[in-house]
């Protein structure tokens, strides 16, 4: 198949989910917006890669905000229309789109129904929820109107889909109350990227580099948004001991407020970090001792935090600070390999991080609950089976 894979923000899994389709033989093109500053996977041909491999990055010129709402809304426009441009000229089989802004996804879809070339729809989250929930928050009448215009067209986008692709079940809840047919969606959760991602020893070159301490590190890796509260890792900052450190490698508006906190109230074991290269990851998982992971209620009915595939794969224990309901926080319940809180439960997120600090073998244990997981879940030719499946189904009708 001549297959488009768009992923609006990059992310590791994605850019190996295109690796592997076209090592299998398929025509694969990787879209992306390189306007995003989020982590990115490996976006640009390795030595061994497929000959029908591409990465096509987008949107370099576009004069995007994250805070501006209109430079955004105008931004997400701008790209969505670029990327429909592609599927005009190239004509792919089929187009698979994730990851993507409502009004960005809002041209795509009209391109493929244009060029009649069957789309699936890759709910990584209800993107137009979580949005209106926002916008509400912040313009309490003008928010709710511009809400609802982006529920109406994700909504029109599922409908117009030849397949939905959630990536849990819980998800299904809403595209049925949006009447979206069942036999129209599919489930396939989302994967770490295991081959890249090995265990390491705690003692690693980019802990050396940075100048890491010896003692006790609580790592965060990733984006730290407007849905991902600072107050939980400055207040573990404050509680850890001389000589122990966290560790935040992240961009986005919470790095720049705990940046403020840490020098209003002398955090000294909050080092903070700019987003590393995807080579090191890694080595900045193996670096922690704790991974860390947070996601307001609101966003984690709709959304699962992709950092926590990875730290799986890395072998240490988790604590996640996220609805009990949320897919993550069930896989860490479930497998032992990290403690779960509720989103407010700032004291029991710094009490279950220092627990792992103070029981190393419970702590090992959680880790090697974790990359059990991973291995068991995370395998590249069982995922691309069912990409190939859902394909072929969304093809047919």
């Amino acid at each position: 198949m001549k297959i488009l894979v768009h992923d609006f923000a990059g992310h590791p899994f994605t850019a190996e989910l295109s690796r592997s389709l076209a090592a299998r033989g398929h025509n694969v093109t990787h879209v992306w917006f390189s306007g995003d500053t989020g982590p990115k996977g490996r976006l640009s041909l390795l030595e061994d890669d497929a000959e029908t491999l591409s990465f096509l990055p987008l949107g370099a010129k576009i004069d995007y905000s994250k805070t501006n709402f209109v430079k955004r809304r105008q931004g997400d426009i701008a790209y969505g229309r670029e990327v429909a441009e592609v599927i005009a000229r190239t004509r792919p089989d089929i187009v698979l789109s994730g990851n993507t802004p409502t009004e960005a996804q809002e041209p795509i879809v009209a391109a493929c129904r244009k060029a009649a070339v069957p789309f699936i729809y890759w709910c990584q989250d209800f993107y137009s929820i979580a949005a209106s929930r926002l916008l509400e928050a912040k313009l309490p009448v003008a928010g709710h109107l511009i809400g609802a215009y982006y529920r109406f067209l994700e909504r029109r986008q599922m409908h117009r889909s030849a397949r939905v692709l959630h990536i849990t079940d819980s998800f299904r809840a809403q595209t049925d109350a949006w009447g979206i047919p069942a036999a129209q969606v599919e489930v396939i959760p989302n994967w770490g990227a295991l081959d890249e991602i090995p265990l390491t020893p705690r003692d690693t070159p980019w802990a050396r580099a940075h100048g890491l301490s010896d003692q006790a590190r609580f790592v965060y890796s990733g984006t730290l948004a407007m849905k991902h509260n600072p107050a939980f890792l400055s207040g573990l900052a404050a509680e850890l001991a001389a000589g122990e450190q966290l560790v935040l490698v992240s961009n986005g508006v919470g790095v720049d407020h705990l940046q403020q906190e840490s020098t209003q109230k002398d955090l000294k074991a909050l080092k903070i970090l700019p987003l590393q290269p995807i080579a090191d990851l890694p080595s900045i998982l193996g670096a922690g001792d704790v991974l860390l992971a947070v996601i307001e209620r609101e966003a984690g009915i709709y959304s699962v935090p992709s950092k926590i595939l990875s730290y799986l794969c890395a072998g240490r224990p988790i604590v996640l600070a996220a609805p009990a309901d949320n897919l993550a926080a069930q896989i860490l319940t479930q497998t032992g390999a990290g403690k779960v809180v509720e989103p407010e439960d700032i004291a029991g997120f710094i009490k279950a991080a220092l627990s792992y600090r103070d029981d190393p073998e419970g702590a090992a244990k959680a880790g090697a609950a974790g990359r059990e997981y991973a291995e068991a879940h995370f395998q590249m030719d069982r995922v691309c089976d069912r990409f190939e499946a859902l394909f072929d189904a969304a093809r047919k009708g």
